[in-house]
């Protein structure tokens, strides 16, 4: 019980702050300055390159379609697996990709956070408030991972979950380095997404065990 607790109380707290404009944004600001000194200080195209290329893993046409695909191999390793509801991983995907815009645009356009670069928001964008990106990569990847672990071997499992989790890691990193996004819009959607994949792991059934 413990990772759900503390995600929730982290993702209110962050929230919150948000909302108010707290203290603990300067844990962004001071996120942001040191950014931008490391560019200033020590410029590497290679880093930002990687920083760009880790963000672009948190785009839905990127991730997305990697986790309808685990969702129709899912399926059929489960058949194989002799599991009753086979095809459970087919929707199960295709409503992980219709719940993460669900969950984030409206908290987007109800926190209105401008980004790190500073610039307003025109009439009718979204905010920043929490990542889409991040959102996006860490449901993907976490509950790809999360079906094909439930009929593999447990070596592979947790080859999986450390995938996902290094995947989640890097797009946040990314973002954060490429100045897409505050450290705490990553880490808002990094708890949304936990809550959600502990609340999966608890339902889905393990087919084979």
């Amino acid at each position: 019980m413990a990772v759900p607790v503390v995600a929730a109380m982290v993702l209110l707290l962050v929230s919150w702050q948000v909302a108010v404009d707290g203290p603990l944004l300067g844990l962004d600001r001071s996120v942001r300055a040191a950014v931008r000194s490391s560019h200033r200080d020590h410029p590497s195209a290679l880093l930002d390159h990687l920083g760009h290329l880790l963000s672009n893993l948190g785009d839905g046409e990127v991730a997305v379609p990697v986790l309808l695909a685990a969702g129709g191999l899912a399926a059929w390793w489960w058949r194989r697996a002799g599991a009753a509801r086979w095809w459970l991983p087919l929707p199960v995907a295709a409503l992980t990709a219709v719940l993460i815009p669900l969950l984030v645009v409206p908290a987007k356009a109800a926190f209105a956070r401008p980004g790190p670069l500073g610039d307003p928001l025109a009439p009718g964008q979204w905010g920043w408030f929490p990542s889409g990106h991040t959102a996006t990569a860490t449901f993907s990847y976490g509950v790809a991972a999360l079906l094909l672990a439930r009929v593999a071997g447990v070596r592979t499992a947790r080859g999986l979950t450390a995938g996902a989790v290094a995947l989640a890691l890097g797009v946040g990193a990314g973002l954060v380095w490429s100045s897409f996004h505050w450290l705490l819009d990553v880490v808002a959607s990094w708890c949304l997404a936990a809550l959600v994949l502990w609340a999966l792991d608890r339902w889905l059934p393990r087919p084979g065990a």
